[in-house]
């Protein structure tokens, strides 16, 4: 019997990949509701024989509060922001943004109603990488008023801790370059 592969997040598979076998008639299915983190999950996995799952591609849907934006939308969500936005600078082949990924989805949540978080992918977006020197991923910077928060520029990966010194340091300040 020939088997195929259930939901494959990435374009090719692999050849010592578990495949399952078609789902026969006298078996239902059961639909239910899933959160979009959910479904995240269930397209990065590939069910095996036995049932079990196996993580396989990656993909770019997050979960939480934390908006990714592109060229267009960052003069409306950056400049013209009433809060402070920090804006994480990532890629998807980037390891240490995706290790510091927890902790800025983290400080989204923390300082709510404080600052507001977004990415730029940095593939993307190459006139905004230029125009803010953006030499390091992951690269953090803190923009209030519509400008760049002197010597907010932060690169490499940074610890919940580190993080939550760093943003406390720069709400604190209010001198804007």
């Amino acid at each position: 019997m020939a088997t195929t592969s259930f939901f494959n997040a990435t374009s090719t598979s692999h050849p010592l990949s578990p495949t399952i076998r078609p789902i026969s008639s006298h078996r239902r299915l059961q639909f239910v509701p899933l959160s979009p983190c959910s479904y995240a999950k269930l397209a990065r996995c590939r069910v095996g024989p036995v049932g079990q799952r196996r993580l396989t591609g990656r993909m770019s849907i997050r979960c939480g509060a934390v908006k990714t934006i592109g060229q267009s939308e960052f003069s409306t969500e950056v400049l013209e922001s009433e809060l402070p936005v920090l804006v994480d600078f990532v890629a998807d082949w980037c390891g240490p943004c995706r290790l510091i990924a927890p902790a800025v989805e983290w400080a989204s949540q923390e300082f709510e109603g404080r600052i507001k978080v977004v990415k730029i992918d940095h593939d993307a977006n190459p006139q905004l990488i230029e125009k803010y020197k953006v030499y390091g991923l992951p690269t953090l910077i803190l923009f209030k008023n519509g400008q760049e928060v002197p010597d907010s520029k932060r690169e490499g990966a940074i610890t919940k801790a580190k993080l939550k010194e760093y943003l406390d340091s720069l709400l604190e300040s209010t001198t804007v370059a």
